[in-house]
Order: structure tokens, then sequence, then C-alpha cells
């Protein structure tokens, strides 16, 4: 991102602070002995994509929107680092290295070898990009981090392999993000963004620097020292030397006019020394670079060169060098010091008293879902490359690249230009269409029962979400293929768009299926298409652990058959005097007859029955643009309401019941709160939570007001302040209204300091009730009432927010109206005590989602049942349910396997306890010959790995797991939230 203004603002009022250097000075002696180290850190910050897109940025073209061209930053570089043994260089992004690496010739590429085994340049994080850590889902971010390390491991050896995490520019940092680093390997993690006041804060006590321990569970084991940038990533101000800067340069002919050295050396002095007041040791580490810097290389380190030269003759107890992040971490190390231990996270990030980069939790709302939806895809995709024999001249690894490229901090953020991001969504649509023809290829070779048979052929209904799939529309008979990508058997709802009511459906086992048909009533409300189907057929799928079942659906002529699906009773609101009830085992759900909204939960999931009054209505806040407080606008990043109260949606507080449907599998209420807001509420019969479908849009801005939606569930919980919200999917996170843990929070907006990004799952609870909410892509949300918790769920700005993406955040849609989603959340109410095993499972539902596909290669059900493997399993047994396979995919000619204790500690009284997983003899296609532990990316084998000790101020002591796992004994140990990663050879049977 751009080099913002208010940023710059707030660096110089930090340096106005401590513009006295006698006083600073008079904080540190530095003598020959104790001298202070600046450690010049020369690099560049290529975002993969913003203003422009990454193809665009790598070529350098598109110069009227932005000068940069990532190619030639590489060239110049490599040619200045070739040129001076004494110059060194980082280089972080491996989606622009990778590219253009392959471009270079044999020559290019053994000079390129020989600087990255002398260390003059070095490669630091080295993900496929700089991962968001707000919007990402933990899984995504462990692929693309293991896409880019495998990269360097791949073409630069071992000894390439990056010690030091690098987020200088996502906006704000995840608890989560820190336990993964440090579970791959890094020995430290140097972050840009953080709160203004918090940052203020640290100065001023000289805690820049810390030992992050960002699992609870996981504690001390997943440890590591992390470090806030002074300058964010930028050079001291006045000193940047790239060509687009304007700063002066070091002009030291003193027989020229403009001779400037001594005047530069004692400004840079100022700055260094201001900056080393913050900082507890005799080093100091100054980011010389800053977006897309170093494309003529020489600009900056020719004057780099004379800086050194100047400063080294003018300040004796001074030494300053070319460095990069892991030279300096070594010399704070060696300071052997004892440290801070922060626990919590850095959300929400702040840089004004009303500038809260709480927006992009939400912005994009569509793209978000597209980027959760792609990596289930990408998971199976992986997973089939594995399992079968696939035909498919395609592979997995357009949309592993191109899933590495969405967790970029510009990308599922939302917060690129809007033609980027339909750029992002392309590569997405690219990536899955090769992962389809793969996923096709392999259910078609699996389901065959003969080698001699032709395969059937299978496709993907991209639309289903909206009632369009041709081949169950048009085809008098189809089968259709349900993929379970996780290790154990679940049961799962089926929906499918039809043209006829009377349709019959048979199971794997040649059995009839007891099927439900919807009529869909009000399917052409918001979202018009043409070829939306009449019918929705749903049934209730049995499937088998990492395995597919089939089921076969032909229409039939006459409803007299008895194995015909039921007909759903479906019918307009007409009761004005009874409340509507839907209700299963172990839900109940009452809507008011009055004023058409939920109004209350029972639930039957604890010990006994227990009724809550619970109210649910979607709400918008006006975003600001700005008022006599601040000229601060609500735009991409920020949310800023223009008032503290949001407006409801519906007029009169009247919510319009559309539809009911009354049916053995489902049943549903639908409702309308305005023309461009409506929601399906749906309960399954074996369903422990209920379905909040929601469709949102265009939303309306005739008034020239943008506006961001809210939906909001109102309870009697006595939450006391306090809610709680996953990070990245994985451990939940407390929060406190208006409260910070390591700082005193002064309450600018209260509506937006108390947002925090939920990736997964949101609730609120007291000693008896806990009610959660569980979400399919990442949103803001926030209690600000005790009892209520709210999901911001669509926003449309009119105004640019100045953070330097320079247009309004205001999607068109395919109409041109504005953009319309559609997500769903899914809410239950439980006893805390049993209500993280209901998220956890559900959580690992919706993440990888069952995948369907259909053929009509069968001419009947007798050719189905007699050509056709109507159910497979590709392991013999299923998995703990406490225990998640994050991983199942080809490496190099091998099997890379990560398995997951997806409990955190103290969740559950048995889930969260240790569980043992045995590999031997699980899977049924292939024998493990060899197995060998890596770090959590891959990189590197867990042996090889010796992590830096830090002393800290607590007592917490940890021991790290030793256990090794063998050929002879395959049983693999996990602990609460542990993720084990492993390299496998395998014999696959014939």
């Amino acid at each position: 991102m751009a080099y913002r203004l208010v940023t710059l603002i707030f660096g110089m009022i930090l340096l106005a602070n401590f513009i006295n250097c006698y006083h600073v000075e008079n904080q540190w002696t530095f003598t020959a002995k104790n001298k202070l180290n600046i450690h010049l850190v020369s690099h560049t910050h290529n975002d993969v994509g913003w203003l422009k897109t990454v193809d665009q940025y790598y070529y350098g073209a598109k110069d009227t929107i932005a000068h940069a061209g990532v190619q030639y930053i590489i060239d110049t570089v490599v040619q200045e680092l070739m040129a001076d043994p004494s110059k060194k260089f980082i280089y972080v992004e491996m989606a622009f290295f990778a590219r253009w690496w392959s471009e270079q010739d044999q020559k290019t590429r053994e000079n390129v070898k020989m600087l990255v085994k002398e260390g003059r340049l070095e490669f630091i994080n080295a993900g496929w990009s700089m991962n968001d850590e707000a919007a990402t889902h933990y899984n995504a971010i462990i692929d693309q981090m293991t896409l880019g390390l495998k990269f360097v491991r791949d073409n630069f050896g071992d000894a390439a392999r990056p010690t030091v995490a690098w987020h200088i520019d996502p906006f704000g940092h995840s608890a989560a993000q820190a336990s993964l680093f440090s579970q791959m390997g890094f020995d430290a993690f140097f972050l840009g963004r953080i709160d203004h006041d918090d940052k203020s804060n640290r100065l001023s006590k000289k805690q820049m620097e810390m030992i992050w321990r960002g699992s609870h569970s996981l504690g001390k084991n997943a440890e590591l020292f992390t470090g806030v940038l002074y300058n964010r990533y930028s050079p001291p101000p006045g000193f940047c030397f790239d060509q687009g800067c304007n700063d002066p340069p070091i002009q030291d002919d003193k027989n020229l006019k403009g001779y400037n050295v001594d005047d530069r050396v004692n400004k840079f002095m100022n700055l260094v020394m201001t900056q080393a007041s913050g900082y507890r040791t005799n080093n100091v580490m100054l980011t010389m670079g800053n977006d897309f810097n170093y494309e003529n290389a020489r600009h900056w380190f020719k004057n780099l060169d004379k800086l050194i030269r100047h400063v080294k003759k003018t300040h004796k107890n001074v030494d300053i060098f070319y460095s990069t992040p892991s030279q300096y971490l070594k010399a704070v190390h060696a300071a052997n010091l004892t440290w801070d231990v922060k626990t919590d996270d850095f959300f929400p990030y702040s840089d004004c008293n009303h500038c809260y980069w709480t927006g992009y939790f939400t912005s994009r709302p569509a793209y978000k879902g597209y980027v959760r939806d792609s990596n289930s895809i990408l998971q199976v995709c992986k997973q089939l490359e594995v399992i079968s024999k696939t035909t498919s001249n395609s592979s997995s690894e357009a949309l592993a690249r191109a899933m590495g490229v969405a967790q970029h901090h510009d990308s599922v953020t939302g917060t690129a230009k809007q033609l980027v991001d339909f750029d992002y969504a392309a590569r997405l649509a690219d990536g899955r269409e090769k992962c389809k023809s793969v996923i096709n290829s392999a259910i078609g070779n699996l389901a065959k029962k003969s080698s001699s048979n032709k395969a059937a052929n299978y496709i993907y209904c991209d639309y289903r979400n909206i009632s369009i799939c041709s081949i169950s529309q048009k085809s008098k008979s189809f089968v259709i293929n349900v993929y379970n990508p996780i290790a154990r058997s679940i049961s799962s709802t089926i929906y499918l768009p039809i043209s006829t009511s009377s349709v019959t459906v048979t199971g794997p086992n040649g059995k009839s299926i007891h099927a439900q048909v919807n009529k869909n009533m009000n399917y052409k409300s918001q979202m018009q298409y043409s070829g939306q189907a009449p019918y929705t057929l749903v049934f209730e799928a049995t499937l088998p652990a990492l395995g597919y079942s089939e089921f076969y659906v032909k229409t039939v002529r006459s409803s007299s058959i008895s194995q015909f699906a039921e007909l759903a009773k479906t019918m307009k609101f007409n009761l004005p005097n009874e409340d509507i009830v839907m209700e299963n085992k172990y839900l109940k759900l009452t809507f008011s007859n009055t004023s058409g909204r939920l109004m209350s939960i029972t639930t039957k999931l604890g010990k006994q029955s227990k009724a809550m009054d619970v109210n649910q209505d979607f709400f918008f806040y006006n975003g600001s643009v700005g008022n006599g407080e601040s000229n601060q606008a609500s735009g991409a990043y920020i949310f800023r309401p223009a008032a503290p109260n949001p407006t409801p949606v519906a007029t009169n507080n009247k919510v319009k019941i559309t539809q009911i449907t009354k049916g053995s599998v489902i049943q549903e209420v639908h409702q309308q709160f305005s023309p461009w807001v409506s929601q399906v509420v749906r309960l399954q019969a074996n369903s422990k939570f209920a379905e909040f479908e929601y469709t949102v849009g265009p939303i309306p801005v005739g008034d020239q007001v943008g506006k961001e939606i809210i939906s909001r569930f109102t309870s009697k919980i006595k939450s006391a302040g306090l809610y709680y919200t996953d990070a990245n999917g994985r451990e939940m996170q407390m929060r406190k209204r208006n409260y910070r843990p390591t700082w005193k929070l002064t309450s600018t907006e209260s509506q937006s300091q108390n947002y925090y990004p939920v990736n997964s799952r949101m609730y609120i609870k007291d000693k008896s009730m806990q009610l959660t909410v569980m979400t399919d892509r990442s949103q803001g949300g926030s209690s600000l009432k005790d009892g209520q918790l709210e999901l911001m769920v669509h926003r449309r700005l009119l105004q640019d927010d100045a953070r330097g993406v320079g247009e309004p955040l205001n999607e068109k849609g395919v109409t041109g109206k504005g953009l319309i989603i559609r997500g769903v959340h899914f809410v239950t109410l439980a006893p805390p005590s049993i209500s993280a095993k209901l998220h956890r499972e559900q959580g690992e539902e919706m993440l990888l989602k069952p995948y369907v596909s259909f053929s009509n290669s069968y001419t009947s059900l007798q050719s189905w049942m007699s050509n056709s493997n109507t159910q497979m399993s590709a392991i013999k047994k299923d998995l703990p349910e406490n225990v998640h396979l994050l991983t199942l995919q080809k490496f190099d000619n091998n099997m890379l396997l990560r398995l997951e204790h997806q409990f955190a500690a103290k969740e559950d009284a048995k889930l969260s306890q240790p569980v043992t997983v045995s590999l031997k003899n699980l899977f049924k296609q292939f024998n493990v010959t060899s197995i060998s532990e890596l770090t959590l990316s891959a990189n590197a084998a867990i042996s090889q790995v010796k992590p830096l000790h830090w002393k800290t101020h607590d007592s917490v002591t940890g021991k790290p797991d030793i256990d090794i796992v063998t050929v002879a004994n395959l049983k693999i140990n996990l602990k609460a939230m542990q993720i084990r990663t492993f390299n496998v050879t395998f014999t696959r049977h014939d």
C-alpha cells in the first residue's frame, strides 16, 4: 500500500515529541565498547495487486495509475549486489520472484544463487504473498506460506530458509498468525502497523519488542520474538532516495554548490537517536525502502553508501552498515535481556482517533465468500490428486497460486481497486476450472467399477445457490456424486434445483432415499435470473469419511409411486393470531405473528430444554463523510458510522413473511425486511444449528448516502461486556467492550473501535447459556450492548476513505444497480459446556463443504448400479472427532499430510484432551513406507529447526514435543490446537 499521508503526519508528531537531541542522548551513553549499531535494511514492498493488477505491477504497465515495475526492481537490485559485496537486500513476495526467476538465463540464476548463499540477498517471510491477518483463514494462510517457502527450498536449498516473518503492511495483527509463524520455524516476527495509541505507549515504555505467545493452548511452545518497526516500513523522514522521492540526495563535493553532508548527517543522527530511545538494546533497524522502491537501485545504494561513509567519519561511537532483519535479530538476542510477554492481539488497528480500520473486515463480501469457497474446492482437488489416478491434464497448481495471491493484504481484504478485484476473481475462476477438471476426472475414475469401462463424465454446477443447474433441471434422470473432504463420516443436506415436483431419489445401496421438494414461490424476488428452477429438491446425504456417496434422481410421471419425494407444504403467512414455530429434536424457533421477526429460541441441547428471548433484525449504519470532529469518511478500509445508532431496515419495524415451508427434511420461514433485504431461516431435521440465509442488495444510495448493513441478534444473555471472536478460524479471543489489555483506550468511535474480525464464529455467553453465530466468510462483528451481537454483512459507500485506493467502495454488481450478496449464518443456543463441540464440528463442515457433481452418463438405475462404485471411502476408519485432516496433497513424489487437534485447551472436558491417531493401515489405496516430520510450512525437517530461547518476565515453562513418528510406530500424538506436518512416502495398491 502507498505511503499514506496520515501515517506520515503521525510519524512527524512522534518526531516532534523527541526532537531535542541532547535530551535523547542523555538517555543513552554509547562508547567504543558499547556502540550504537545502525542496521540499514534495504527492501521493497511489492503489493501482489492493489492499484494495479499483479501482471501490471510486474511488467510496469498502466503507468498513469501508479509507477511500479517489479521486474525492473529485481533486475537492478541483482546488478547492484553483484557489483559490491558489502551491499545486502531482502525480498519477500514469492509470487513476483518466482515469475522473475522463471524468465532468467542460467548465468543469472547462478549469480542469484551465489548472492543468496552469501547472505547478500535474503528471502524474508517468503510466502506467495504477504497475507492479511484479519480476513484470512488459517488453512489458506498455511497453504500460501507453504507454496512460497517451497519455491525457496526447491531453488535455493535448505540454507536459504527464511527465519524472520515480515508483515509490514497488514492492517492489524492476529495472535493466530504469530502462533502459526512460530510453528513454521520462524525466529521472529516484525510488523509495521499497530494502533497509534498503542505505539505511543510502547515507545514511552520501551516496549516496542516483546515475546508474543499467540496460542493459549500451545503456550510457550509457540512463542515468537516480535518487534514493531518504528517507521512502519518507510525510511526515516527526509531520507527516501528512490527515484520517485523528493528528498535531497547526499551531496558531498565541497567544491560544488549544494554541499549538504553536515546537515544531512546531523538530521539523520537526530532521527536515529529518537528511534533508539524507544528500544532496549544498542541496535536500531532502519527500513530503507518503501512501496515498489529500487526500480533503479543505483539511486538508493549510491546515497546509502555516502550516508554510511560520512556517519562513520563523524560518529566514532556509531557503527552503521547494510544489514537484514535476521542479522538485527541475532544482535538483539545476543543482548540477553528479559522480555515482556504478549498474549492478546493487535486488533483493531487505527491510525488516528477517528480512524479505525474495521470496515475491511467485511468489504467486498461476495469476493470474500468466493475466496472461502475456492479454498474448499482446492482442498478437494489436492486430496483427489493423491487418492485417485487422475487422467486430467490439469492440476491444482493454478488454483493454489491464485489462492496464494488472494490471501494478499489488499485482496481478500477488499481494499484493492474494483478492476483489480475483478482480476483476482478471474484468477480464482481460472484455477477453479482447472481443479474441477481434476476432480471430475478423479471421481470418474474412482466411480467406474471396471478398468475396461469408460469413466462417466461429471460436471459441477456453479449457480446452484441461485437455483440454476442445467443438468438437474433438464435431465429426466441423473446421478449426483457428493464427495466429503472431511476424514470423518457426516450427514449433509443437499439442495438441487429441479423443474418438476415428481422425482425419486435412490441411494448408493439401491434403496429409496426420503426426499423433499420445495416450491420456490418467491424465487424471483431480488435475484432475478433467467432459467431459475421452480422447485428445489432436498434430501439428507450420508457420506463416508474422505469419500463419496452417489444418488440417482429420476423424474416420474405419476405421483402415485410410493417412493417419490415428499412435496413440502408451502403457504403464505395467513395466521394473524398465531406465532410461527419451527422445531426439530434440538431447537425450536418462534417468530412473532405481529413483527414477523424471530422472537425466541428454545434449546434442547442441554440436560433440559430452556427457552430464551432472541430477536434477530437487520439494520444499517449511514457511512460518515466527515464531521466537525474529523473529516474521516467511512470507506473500504475504515468503518466510521455517521451516527451511533443504526436504522432498522424494515419499515415501521414490520417484517413481511412471504412464505412458510413445512416438510420432514427441512422447514423454512421466508422473511422480507425491505425490497433489498430478505432472509430464509431454515431448520433441518437433524441439525443443531438454525440456518439464516440472507440476501442483501442492491443497497440503495439514491439519497447519496453510503450504508453498512448489519445482522443483529439480541438475547437475554448476561454477557457482562464480554464477547468472543475467532482468530483466523483457530482459537477464540476474548473481547471486552471499550477496553484494550495493554493500554488505556480513549473512546472516540464507540462502534468501530469495538469491531473485531470474525473469520468463522462469534459468541456471547453467561454461566448457563451461549449464543453462537457461525459465518461462511470473514466479517466484522461486535457486541455493543450486553446480550447482543452484530455482524456486518455488506457495505456500499460513496466516499473514498483516503488510505490510498483512491475510489469509493461502490460495487455495481452484474446489473450495474448495485451488488447483491447471499450468505449464511448458522446459529445455535446451548450451554457453554457443550458449545465448543458444536461450533468446532460445524466450523469444520462449513470450511470443507461437500463437493457436489452431476452425471447423466448412465441410461438407467440398473446401468448406474451395475457400472458405478456408488460409494467410496479412502480410509478404513474415521478419524477421532477432535482430529481434523488439514492437508492431504502431492508433495513432489510424496504426500504431504497435516493432522490437527481442532479443539483448544479447556474448551471441552473430553475433546480438548490429547489424542492419538495411528496411520497404520489407515489408507485404503496405499501403504506408508517412510515418514518424516516437518515444520508447519513443510520447508524443513522439524529436527533441523533450533528455535532461539528468550528470557521472559513470567514464570511459564514449556517443553517441546519430542516424540518421533517412524514407520515402525505410525502413532501421532496431538495436544490441543497442535498441528503436525509429515512428508510421507507410500506405495499404491493396484
